[in-house]
């Protein structure tokens, strides 16, 4: 049975259970992923997989206006009346401030353009997914001496249909589809360290993957870091690669989060809106319908419709990112960015980042990597998981980069970029005018003045 079959299937067997539980008020959110993936390792597989799993969460009120909230992988006509059995059974041990409702713009229509993010692709063979991938190990291998080996890779196709329905009427159905690879190095040469890097690419098909881009730049990544030396600690220009930037962007995604500032789990606070958080060049957006966004969703857990929403305009703060939860506590409304769980959570979908109209155009003579000297490059964050103080606005990351001096670039044994995130905001001198699609969101190369770099003693 299709994905989109047992959606429909799903929606009718919730109604007709919820009836005949006498359920009056109820809404369900789920999705339903069939996804096959491939590994390599030496020229032959290393696994193989296919799935088909199913993720669903049902919300019942009782006549007292508490809610229960519960969640299952059963997708049956007796999972559901056991879900809605329990959540309605939970209902009574709700919350009794701040209760959940529907959303407001759970009924509203969706945008023409979102539609738009809805297609879906032929399955691709898993014969031709190996077949692939060990090409490009293969290629890969073949491009230096010191590529010992390609540890870790993968090709997967996924499609997902997600869907939303409540007692209210509304009823929310997509479906899509996207291919992804990934490709990670790790060289090996007489006397010096192993040095590592890798590439990712996504697609709406199989048919339309860069899997030579991706071949590409992680060779050229690879070769870039055999020639690496240490550097000195101090001060420095510093230029975020599109990725890094939104690496950034996302580990500090609590700036725009209404929920965690409710929480009080973050930097901003609700009087934070027309503060001057960063540099006038800077715009930053939550834009989930843009059309790099092979992933996009048209509705958030709570269905309502996703959108573009403005975060950073000018430097300015403009918007909060909210859940209808959050919304109604703020007097806003929501921007699609809800999702439901044991409490209804707010999360940033696929970050824009871009020049401002203010931004100054004369100085794209002045900063030129061409010209410079003693310029970082930051190619790749890590450990963000523990380098950040989202709460505080503190970081301190180890990456992964070049010392640039007109253009030659050596690369970085070992560093560390530490600061406070709205210092460096703020620091931003360049915001460049070509942007980069990514898989986490889109950006361009972003130039920061004055940043802490620690280098390996």
């Amino acid at each position: 049975m299709s994905s989109a079959l047992s959606v429909e299937k799903l929606v009718s067997d919730a109604k007709d259970t919820a009836s005949k539980l006498g359920i009056k008020k109820f809404d369900i959110y789920g999705a339903i992923v069939d996804e096959t993936s491939a590994e390599v390792d030496s020229g032959e597989p290393k696994q193989v997989s296919a799935s088909n799993r199913a993720s669903v969460t049902v919300r019942v009120w009782n006549e007292e206006g508490t809610v229960g909230v519960t969640s299952t992988t059963n997708t049956d006509r007796v999972g559901l009346e056991l879900a809605l059995q329990s959540a309605h059974e939970a209902s009574f041990f709700g919350a009794k401030e701040n209760i959940p409702d529907f959303s407001p713009e759970a009924i509203a229509i969706l945008p023409q353009a979102s539609q738009t993010a809805s297609q879906t692709a032929p399955q691709t063979a898993i014969e031709l997914l190996v077949a692939t991938l060990l090409d490009a190990e293969k290629e890969l291998l073949a491009k230096h001496r010191a590529i010992a080996g390609v540890p870790y890779n993968g090709l997967s196709q996924r499609d997902i249909s997600r869907f939303y329905l409540n007692s209210d009427g509304a009823m929310r159905n997509e479906s899509s589809s996207y291919s992804s690879i990934y490709l990670y190095t790790k060289t090996e040469e007489e006397d010096r360290k192993p040095r590592s890097a890798g590439a990712y690419r996504v697609s709406r098909d199989f048919a339309g993957l860069d899997v030579k881009g991706c071949v590409e730049e992680t060779a050229e990544k690879t070769i870039s870091h055999l020639n690496y030396d240490k550097i000195k600690s101090g001060k420095y220009l510093v230029v975020f690669s599109p990725e890094a930037f939104l690496s950034l962007i996302s580990a500090f995604s609590s700036l725009f989060n209404a929920q965690s500032i409710l929480d009080k789990n973050s930097l901003s606070n609700p009087d934070s809106i027309g503060t001057q958080i960063a540099s006038p060049l800077l715009n930053v957006s939550d834009d989930e319908l843009h059309i790099g966004n092979v992933g996009a969703s048209t509705f958030d857990g709570e269905g309502t419709p996703t959108r573009r929403t403005p975060l950073i305009t000018d430097g300015v703060l403009v918007n909060f990112l909210h859940s209808s939860v959050t919304a109604k506590r703020l007097n806003a409304k929501p921007t699609g960015n809800g999702s439901v769980g044991a409490k209804v959570s707010v999360s940033p979908n696929f970050f824009h980042v871009e020049r401002s109209n203010v931004a100054n155009e004369s100085n794209e003579t002045i900063y030129d990597l061409e010209k410079m000297d003693n310029i970082i490059w930051i190619d790749e964050l890590q450990a963000l998981h523990a380098g950040v103080q989202a709460s505080q606005g503190s970081f301190s990351l180890p990456f992964d980069g070049w010392l640039l001096n007109k253009g030659d670039r050596i690369s970085i044994e070992s560093a560390t970029v530490a600061g406070d995130i709205l210092e460096l905001l703020k620091a931003i001198v360049y915001v460049e005018p070509e942007v980069k699609i990514t898989p986490s969101g889109v950006a361009p190369k972003i130039w920061v003045e004055g940043l802490s770099i620690t280098g390996e003693a």
